[in-house]
């Protein structure tokens, strides 16, 4: 099973109300080639929404958070169905990224993780998180 991040009708019609600065991956995603300075990472859709319910819960403020036009960039990557982000072998579960837990925003400079926040903390600190 390819991990290839790919744009499809579906997840596309699911988030055709995300604007810019916030984009979809349409390819892998490797901390060389991410020009965003934030990396959202999130469960894939299934049925229409987000399958994990913690992806759920912080949508709307990762929307307001990067969707006005004068927000930093940022890009949605989609880690799987829940199936293949359960799987050990999934490949954001290995380097460069690491995740053990969705959603989870990563904060890029030159190339490389400056910072990252993780389920909850998203909540709570991603206003500061964004403005540092």
């Amino acid at each position: 099973m390819t991990q290839l991040l790919t744009l499809n009708s579906r997840v596309s019609a699911a988030f055709s109300l995300i604007s810019m600065p916030l984009r979809i991956a349409d390819t892998t995603v490797s901390p060389a080639q991410a020009s965003e300075s934030f990396l959202v990472f999130y469960s894939s859709v299934v049925d229409g929404k987000l399958w994990c319910p913690d992806c759920q819960d912080v949508e709307e403020i990762v929307k307001k958070t990067f969707e006005p036009e004068d927000a930093p960039s940022a890009v949605i990557v989609y880690v799987g169905d829940r199936n293949t982000w359960k799987s050990p072998s999934n490949s954001f579960r290995k380097a460069p990224w690491s995740l053990s837990s969705i959603p989870t925003i990563v904060k890029m400079r030159d190339g490389k993780e400056e910072a990252r926040l993780v389920e909850g903390e998203i909540l709570n600190q991603l206003e500061g998180f964004v403005k540092k």
